[in-house]
């Protein structure tokens, strides 16, 4: 359907990028049309807006995220502490969106698990997407995914039988707060997760799921396929 939005924005509506269900018109902000999804409860920039390649990758060069900066291995610790309670000696991993700075990569292998990388814009090398692995960290990407659907399929596709994809994401919690909402304001940032949407992912799949922290998912894959 190709009716436009009910605010008369003249934004074609648009299915949900995560679940594909009809999205609705939620608002407009600074110049930008969002929707929600009300089976997932994603939030979303229309796709029509989208920022450039060039414009992604020049706002995040100004990303200061120091693999040695202290506070910001504690920001990670929310993700890597809970993930290396459940992980087996050497497990492999690896951390998709890894950024300029991989500091959780270099948390992991300090950890005594063995660490790919990947980033499309800072380790573009396609070689560690041809395997799969026992773990999959991706934090701070996510909300980045300009097809989240495809993303999340892919990333279904690198982890083994019995291994983790571990997400970190801000979730979005309140409507009314979203306008001024920093995460928003972010001009790179185009989706937005409820705890729920990631749980919607991991049912879809068959996978188990569960919150350890706020902004943290672990999915963790069957070892067999669900009769």
């Amino acid at each position: 359907m190709n009716r436009t939005a009910a605010t008369g924005s003249g934004v074609p509506a648009c299915a949900c990028p995560i679940c594909a269900a009809g999205a609705e018109y939620f608002l407009s902000v600074e110049g930008r049309d969002y929707f929600r999804c009300p089976a997932c409860q994603a939030r979303f920039l229309h796709p029509s807006q989208h920022p450039a390649r060039h414009e992604e990758v020049t706002h995040y060069r100004h990303h200061e995220n120091d693999p040695e900066d202290p506070r910001y291995r504690r920001f990670l610790a929310k993700l890597a502490d809970p993930l290396l309670d459940r992980l087996p000696p050497g497990a492999s991993g690896l951390d998709y969106g890894c950024g300029p700075g991989p500091a959780l990569a270099a948390m992991l292998r300090e950890a005594g698990h063995p660490m790919a990388l990947y980033d499309p814009f800072f380790a573009p090398d396609p070689a560690p997407l041809r395997r799969a692995y026992d773990f999959v960290v991706c934090t701070e990407t996510a909300e980045h995914f300009h097809n989240p659907a495809m993303e999340f399929a892919f990333l279904r596709g690198l982890v083994r039988p019995g291994g983790w994809l571990a997400l970190m994401t801000c979730f979005q919690t309140d409507d009314d707060r979203f306008a001024g909402w920093h995460y928003r304001r972010d001009p790179t940032h185009v989706v937005f997760y409820r705890e729920e949407t990631l749980r919607v992912v991991a049912r879809s799949w068959g996978w188990f799921c569960e919150v350890p922290e706020k902004d943290v998912v672990l999915m963790r894959r069957p070892m067999t396929v669900p009769a």
